[in-house]
């Protein structure tokens, strides 16, 4: 969210967009039925918290989780930092742990890297043609007026090869500087994922 707003609930928008409330300032209101995007890095402490706060202005609602998680937890100093120099904040924050349930109710899983694509597809098959890491996102993802399930089912995600140019680097053990790469990185790919995000709807399921 936006340096300018007030803290967030547990583990992100979970809360926030459920009840209507903790929007960030000029953010879009969530329409009714919302579809559900999730964020997914390896322990949810940095890539996808960064993700998730970029992507709030969507009207939509946010999830972040990771794949191996200490749950819990509260966000670094190093990614906090770095989210505030890049103009966005997560109070709040608690790690979590990806769970059946998330999957099952997400429409979007946005992966920070090709490992979490691949975890996905071997843990969670069902949700293989909705998952893709944000840099394919970034690159593919049509928007315009179709349902997001049609422009997801369009991709034909789940037989596509998972390639090394899709990796967002994970920054944790690096110095600030890596933090502050990386929020940089998912600035922009974030900006140009919004407009997209503003035209979906609730992807149908297979």
């Amino acid at each position: 969210m936006p340096a300018s707003g007030g803290a967030l609930p547990y583990h992100l928008y979970r809360d926030a967009v459920s009840t209507g409330g903790g929007r960030p300032p000029g953010g879009s209101e969530p329409v009714e039925g919302a579809p559900t995007v999730l964020t997914l890095c390896t322990g949810n402490a940095a890539r996808s918290v960064m993700a998730g706060a970029m992507l709030a202005p969507a009207p939509v609602r946010i999830l972040t989780a990771g794949t191996h998680v200490v749950e819990g937890q509260p966000m670094g100093r190093r990614t906090r930092d770095a989210l505030a120099s890049v103009g966005y904040r997560a109070d709040g924050h608690r790690s979590h742990q990806l769970t059946e349930g998330d999957v099952g109710g997400a429409d979007l899983i946005m992966a920070m890297a090709g490992e979490h694509v691949a975890y996905v597809r071997r843990w969670h098959p069902e949700a293989a043609p909705r998952t893709a890491s944000i840099k394919r996102l970034w690159r593919d993802l049509p928007g315009g007026p179709a349902p997001l399930g049609e422009r997801i089912r369009a991709l034909g995600l789940g037989d596509l090869a998972v390639e090394a140019w899709e990796d967002v680097e994970d920054p944790a053990g690096g110095e600030d500087e890596a933090y502050l790469a990386c929020a940089k990185e998912l600035a922009d790919l974030c900006a140009g994922l919004l407009p997209r995000l503003h035209r979906m709807v609730p992807a149908a399921r297979d």
